[in-house]
């Protein structure tokens, strides 16, 4: 199946064009059959002579019903522009190309209606060199007459090679239907209905309803009016919804699948078409006002799909702006959007623009700058940015974020889910040595820089990036000189390239190495016999210097100030065995020639390794 919009001026014979290529009536309300006016979207649909399915949706041509029209033009790929032949070219029609130029719409065709009542020939002349100048470029042109059938022929064969020569969507793209309409049908409830343009859904699929991402289960599928149990891309579906009632719906939502879009309000974009640049650039943007920096503002609305918001835009550059959204849309990089102002003058010339998103999660444009930064770094991106592009700008994204903006193709993480810029990779490599050489001046007792206050330092999200930048071995990373990087035990080590511990205390910074090797020299005459308070402060030992030794095994911490050397619960317990069992702590104190300050810590710690056991008369026994 295919999915195009008509597009014309108001009364020049679209609805009535559609009934006599499909047979069917594409006005659904009373009101509009009584006028003879297409007020909301209409759909009609036809099967084309290969076969293929062709649905059309008819877009109203009145001006005051540019945003409905601007809602079903934005999902289609492919326009069918109607010109009357006894009218031509007309301020409608001029405001829908410029539309269609903006959206970027490159595929149509236009069919110069009510041919029995005029010549089509001056009609037709002037529409082609108009649409010339426009995205649609070079269209093919038919004459026709809905009344006659004249040309009917010739235009279904037109409309079956502009379909044949649509690119086919991808069936595993990530789903997202703008809503155009939601209804009740009894027995069913709740429906909703919406062109897929590609990807794929499901019944029993669950999606989010925007902007509250509120989780819905597809009950049903149709398209045309049949049951499907799948429908890919593109399709004109119609969801029954399980999960969420009429009045909670509304045009301009959308269905989209969970983890692969961006709920954004604030985007930056490229402006382009026409009046991009000049027109808003300067004197079209003299009715708004001024942002603290001295960027102009303006108040516009943004439109993508059947989805419509007002929007400030705030200039960058050349062509490059800031929109800062009042209702939150789902969007991807690459996605263009269009900006209306619906109270422009005509002699500001087209009163849309269109837009591409660069970037739908920018970084915020907090200090004097920011803006032309910003601007210079986004100027030579391409209309659909790639993961390096965005990566340049956040330095730092999950996986998840990246393939919610709409990339697939990424780079391998670096540490989880975690893609870092490579140049930003080295530059927290060198900030990183750094930091650690710097930890042995400021706590010289200290066994090394916890990874967490490498963390926090760093101004890192994640622990495991710390690990990842200590351990990276890139090419192009510029070390800065001050040798490699080691964690063991949660802390971060550096020293020059090919330097290893050296003995059991070689790993340690040399002054809590020398304060322990004067210690164990006490502790080999006595090795039960744990230094006082007095002993450890002219050793220059304290609370932290004890632990990070202990931590290290190169000390046995009984208790905060009581310590023993390395193995000494071993060699205790080896003596403890060979008393009368069981003993007294008396019996033990005597045996291990120490006193009861390091005795009873000792024993309460042979007790939790279940080396002794204490029995109720407070005796113990060794295991």
């Amino acid at each position: 199946m295919q999915v195009i919009a008509t597009a014309g001026h108001v009364d020049h014979g679209k609805s009535a064009l559609l009934r006599a290529l499909t047979g069917m009536e594409p006005d659904r309300w009373a009101e509009e059959r009584r006028r003879g006016l297409t007020i909301d979207l209409g759909f009609a649909w036809m099967t084309l002579p290969t076969g293929e399915q062709l649905a059309f949706v008819d877009v109203p041509g009145h001006a005051r019903f540019v945003p409905n029209m601007l809602a079903g033009v934005g999902p289609v790929p492919a326009v069918l522009f109607v010109v009357a032949a006894d009218a031509g070219w007309m301020p409608q029609s001029a405001e829908h190309l410029a539309a269609i130029d903006a959206l970027g719409i490159c595929r149509g065709l236009l069919a110069v209606t009510r041919s029995d009542l005029a010549d089509p020939g001056p009609a037709l002349a002037q529409a082609t060199a108009t649409i010339r100048r426009s995205s649609l470029g070079e269209v093919p042109a038919v004459a026709v007459s809905a009344v006659t059938g004249a040309g009917l022929p010739e235009l279904i064969s037109a409309l079956g090679s502009l379909t044949a020569g649509l690119p086919a969507p991808d069936p595993d793209a990530p789903v997202r239907i703008w809503v155009d309409r939601a209804f009740s049908i009894t027995g069913s409830g709740t429906v909703v209905t919406g062109t897929l343009p590609a990807g794929t859904v499901s019944r029993d699929d669950e999606l989010l309803v925007t902007p509250a991402l509120r989780p819905v289960r597809i009950r049903g599928l149709q398209s045309l009016g049949l049951d499907a149990p799948a429908l890919t891309g593109v399709s004109r579906a119609a969801l029954n919804l399980r999960g969420i009632s009429r009045g909670e719906l509304r045009r301009g939502m959308a269905l989209v699948q969970p983890g692969r879009w961006t709920l954004t309000k604030v985007i930056d974009v490229r402006l382009s078409g026409a009046g991009s640049a000049g027109d808003w650039g300067t004197d079209g943007l003299s009715a708004g006002g001024r942002s603290a920096g001295g960027q102009l503002l303006r108040q516009l609305i943004l439109h993508i799909g059947s989805a419509r918001t007002p929007a400030r835009v705030r200039l960058l550059g050349r062509a490059l702006a800031r929109l800062t959204l009042r209702e939150p849309v789902p969007l991807h990089v690459g996605d263009r959007v269009l900006l209306r102002d619906p109270g422009a003058a005509r002699t500001h010339g087209s009163r849309v623009v269109g837009a591409v998103v660069l970037d739908v999660a920018p970084p915020g444009l907090a200090h004097r700058g920011a803006a032309a930064a910003a601007a210079a770094s986004l100027a030579s991106w391409p209309d659909r940015p790639t993961a390096a592009d965005l990566l340049a700008r956040h330095r730092l994204l999950r996986t998840g974020d990246l393939l919610a903006m709409g990339i697939g193709e990424q780079p391998a993480p670096v540490a989880g889910d975690w893609l870092v810029d490579p140049p930003y990779l080295a530059a927290l490599r060198r900030e990183l040595e750094l930091v650690a050489a710097e930890q042995p001046r400021a706590n010289p007792l200290a066994a090394g820089m916890p990874v967490e206050a490498a963390r926090a330092a760093l101004r890192l999200p994640d622990r495991r990036l710390v690990h990842a930048i200590a351990a990276a071995r890139l090419a192009d990373l510029a070390s800065s000189g001050t040798g490699p990087l080691r964690i063991a035990d949660g802390l971060i080590t550096s020293g020059p390239a090919g330097q290893e511990p050296d003995g059991p205390t070689g790993h340690l910074p040399p002054p809590l190495a020398a304060a322990l090797a004067a210690l164990h020299g006490d502790l080999a005459a006595r090795p039960f016999h744990a230094p006082d308070a007095a002993r450890l402060r002219e050793l220059g030992l304290d609370s932290r210097g004890l632990a990070t030794a202990a931590r290290h095994g190169t000390l046995l911490r009984l208790s905060e100030q009581v310590v023993l050397g390395p193995g000494a619960d071993r060699q205790a317990a080896k003596i403890l065995a060979g008393l009368d069992q069981p003993f007294t702590a008396a019996a033990a104190t005597a045996a291990l020639g120490s006193t009861r300050r390091t005795v009873i810590p000792l024993l309460e710690h042979l007790d939790r390794l279940r080396i002794t056991e204490r029995l109720p008369d407070d005796r113990r026994a060794v295991r």
